[in-house]
């Protein structure tokens, strides 16, 4: 299936030199001169490189298929990661380079979405928000509540985020996936 560089969205996998690459964000540019351009920022599904591309908007790519399976999270082991797959009970392993900053929202018996390209595992897709336990989290200074001040915390997986003040060692918080930011009390 042709997909015209114009009619790019969010999310779209493509097809390019043989690598899937699925597309972070981008802009329709139109210049005073000339034909109109798009700026894009996309990621190679397989090595995880980003980076920034312009084409014209009647560049025409394949599209990627790229198949979803869920699986539960088992355990990790030297720096590898093991996933069943909930249907046919396969396990699949994926190293803490594929894993990457994903590696402090995984948590045990965790339901994921593994991404496969071809037969072959790329990448793991989480929820959006994860509740996790803090395991130690700075006193909160009597008086410094006047403005949105945030202390230092860390999570179970062993996440460094800023939480409020009133958040206490123990306390589940709720965490964004995105960019491991504090999202929520549990």
């Amino acid at each position: 299936m042709a997909i015209e560089a114009g009619d790019f969205k969010t999310g779209l996998t493509l097809l390019i030199d043989g690598d899937p690459w699925v597309v972070l964000d981008f802009q329709h540019v139109k210049p005073g001169k000339g034909a109109a351009i798009l700026r894009t920022k996309m990621r190679n599904l397989k090595s995880g490189v980003t980076l920034e591309r312009n084409y014209n908007a009647s560049t025409k790519f394949e599209g990627a298929t790229i198949e979803k399976k869920k699986a539960t999270f088992s355990y990790s082991s030297d720096g590898t990661y093991y996933f069943m797959d909930q249907e046919t009970y396969d396990t699949y392993e994926l190293n803490e380079d594929q894993i990457g900053f994903k590696k402090y929202f995984i948590l045990d018996g965790m339901e994921i979405m593994m991404v496969f390209f071809e037969g072959n595992v790329l990448d793991i897709s989480l929820p959006d928000k994860v509740e996790e336990k803090l395991v130690e989290c700075e006193q909160a200074v009597k008086g410094d509540t006047a403005t949105n001040a945030l202390k230092n915390a860390v999570t179970e997986t062993g996440l460094q985020v800023k939480v409020p003040m009133f958040i206490n060692e123990t306390d589940t918080i709720i965490l964004s996936t995105a960019d491991g930011k504090y999202a929520g009390r549990a």
